[in-house]
C-alpha cells in the first residue's frame, strides 16, 4: 500500500464559506483571523482503493526512529479582533406603550364628546320647554309627554337591541319605585318653576341642591358633615338669597316648586343609598335610568288626566289660539333633549367618579344660566349678577367635599 503524506503551505488561503463572509450591511462587523494549520493525508481504504482523509497537526515535531511526538498539545488560539459601531441613544418604544396611549386618548376624546352632549342637550331642553310653558301653562301634561318621549326612545332601544333589555325581577321593581315617584315629582317641580320665573332663576336655586343633600343626609343617613362642608354652604345660601331679592321675574309659586324640586332630587339620592337597589348584570346605570323613566309615566298619566284632562289635543290648541305645528314640534324637541341629557348623564356617571361628575354638573348649571340670559335677554341687576357670582364660585365646594352623590342630573 502507497502511502501519500503531503502538507499544506501556511501562506497558501483556506477556501472561505459564504456563511464566514461579514454582511456589509450589518451594525456589527468583527475581523476573525484564521490561523494557519498543517495538514496531513492519511491513507484509508481496502483491497487497494486507497483515499486520504487530512487531519490537522498541531505543533508536530519528528522525534527518535523517525516517529513524530506532539510538542504542545494545548489548541491553536485564534487571534480575534472586533469592531464596534455606535448604539443608538434611544430606544423606541413598545407597541403596547403606544397603544394605550391611543386608548387613553380616545377615552379622554369620548368622554369630552359626552360632556359636550350633556351641556348641549340641556342647553336645548331648557330654551325649548320653556318657549312652550311660558304660552302653555299646563306643567304636568307637558311633564307627562316628555316622560311618553323617553318611553317610546327606550322601547325603541329596547326593542330594536341597540341596548340589551334587562331582566328584571318583582323584588328590583318594588325597590326602584320610591326613586321613580321621587324622579317623577322632582321633574314636575321643575317645570312648574320654569313656567313661572327665568330659566336663569329656576337654576340659581337649583344650584342649593349641595344644602339639601346635606341636610337628608344627616337626617336619614346619619352622615355629619365636616366643618369645611357647612362653610362652604353659607356662600351658597347667600349667593341665593341675593339672587332672589333682585329677581325681576320672581314670585312665590317658581320659587317654592325649585325648593321642591331640590328636595326631591335630593331625596332620591338619600333612597338610593337607603334602599339598596340590588344591580344583576343586566341591570346597569343606563337601563335603571330606563326603567324608571318608563315607571314615571304610568305614575304621572293618572295625575294628567284628573288634573288638566286632555288637553294636548289638536282641537285644543287651536281653539286656544296656539300655533299647533310650533307647539307640537318644540315639545317632541324638549322631549328628546329631556330623554338625552339625562341618559348621557347617566353614560358619563358610568365612566368617572361621583365627584367629577357633580363638578360636571355645577359647570351645567353655569352654562345653563349664561346662555339662558343671553337667549332670552333677562335683565340683570348688579347684586343679581354679584349673587349668581357668589354660587357659582361655592358651589363647587360642596361637589369636591361630597364623594357619595350619585344622580345629580
Amino acid at each position: 500500500m502507497q502511502s501519500a503524506a503531503f502538507a499544506l503551505s501556511p501562506s497558501a488561503p483556506l477556501p472561505r464559506s459564504r456563511s464566514s463572509v461579514a454582511n456589509p450591511s450589518s451594525k456589527w462587523r468583527s475581523l476573525v483571523a484564521v490561523p494557519a494549520t498543517k495538514l496531513t493525508a492519511f491513507p484509508i481504504g481496502r483491497g487497494g482503493a486507497v483515499s486520504s482523509i487530512l487531519v490537522p497537526r498541531c505543533g508536530l515535531s519528528p522525534g527518535i526512529g523517525g516517529r513524530e511526538h506532539a510538542t504542545d498539545l494545548s489548541p491553536p488560539r485564534p487571534d480575534l479582533s472586533m469592531r464596534a459601531s455606535s448604539v443608538p441613544d434611544s430606544v423606541p418604544e413598545s407597541a403596547g406603550d403606544s397603544s394605550e396611549k391611543a386608548s387613553a386618548m380616545t377615552n379622554t376624546l369620548l368622554l369630552g364628546s359626552l360632556f359636550g352632549l350633556w351641556y348641549l342637550f340641556n342647553i336645548y331642553f331648557n330654551i325649548y320647554n320653556k318657549q312652550v310653558l311660558k304660552v302653555y301653562p299646563y306643567p304636568i301634561t307637558i311633564t307627562s309627554c316628555q316622560f311618553l318621549v323617553g318611553t317610546a326612545l327606550v322601547l325603541f332601544m329596547w326593542g330594536t337591541n341597540l341596548y340589551r333589555r334587562p331582566k328584571v325581577s318583582s323584588a328590583q321593581l318594588a325597590a326602584i319605585l320610591p326613586l321613580a315617584m321621587v324622579h317623577t315629582l322632582g321633574n314636575l317641580f321643575t317645570n312648574m318653576s320654569l313656567g313661572r320665573v327665568a330659566v336663569s332663576f329656576t337654576h340659581t336655586i337649583k344650584a342649593m341642591e349641595p344644602f339639601f343633600s346635606v341636610l337628608l343626609s344627616a337626617i336619614f343617613l346619619g352622615e355629619k358633615p365636616t366643618v369645611w362642608v357647612l362653610f362652604s354652604l353659607v356662600p351658597i345660601v347667600g349667593g341665593v338669597a341675593l339672587a332672589s331679592m333682585t329677581e325681576a321675574s320672581f314670585n312665590w309659586a317658581g320659587f317654592w316648586s325649585a325648593m321642591a324640586s331640590n328636595v326631591t332630587f335630593q331625596s332620591r339620592n338619600v333612597l338610593s343609598k337607603k334602599v339598596m337597589v340590588k344591580k344583576e348584570e343586566s341591570l346597569d346605570n343606563i337601563n335603571l335610568f330606563s326603567i324608571i323613566t318608563v315607571m314615571s309615566l304610568f305614575l304621572l298619566t293618572p295625575a294628567t288626566l284628573f288634573v288638566d284632562g286632555v288637553k294636548f289635543t289638536p282641537s285644543y290648541i287651536q281653539s286656544a289660539g296656539l300655533n299647533l305645528k310650533q307647539i307640537y314640534l318644540r315639545s317632541l324637541i324638549a322631549g328628546l333633549c329631556f330623554h338625552a341629557y339625562q341618559q348621557v348623564s347617566y353614560m358619563i356617571l358610568s365612566r368617572v367618579s361621583p365627584v367629577t361628575h357633580s363638578v360636571g354638573n355645577c359647570v351645567k348649571r353655569v352654562v345653563v344660566i349664561v346662555t339662558s340670559v343671553l337667549f332670552f335677554r333677562t335683565p340683570v341687576s348688579p347684586i343679581n349678577s354679584l349673587g349668581n357670582y357668589i354660587f357659582i364660585i361655592i358651589t363647587f365646594l360642596p361637589s369636591s367635599f361630597n364623594r357619595d352623590e350619585k344622580y345629580l342630573i
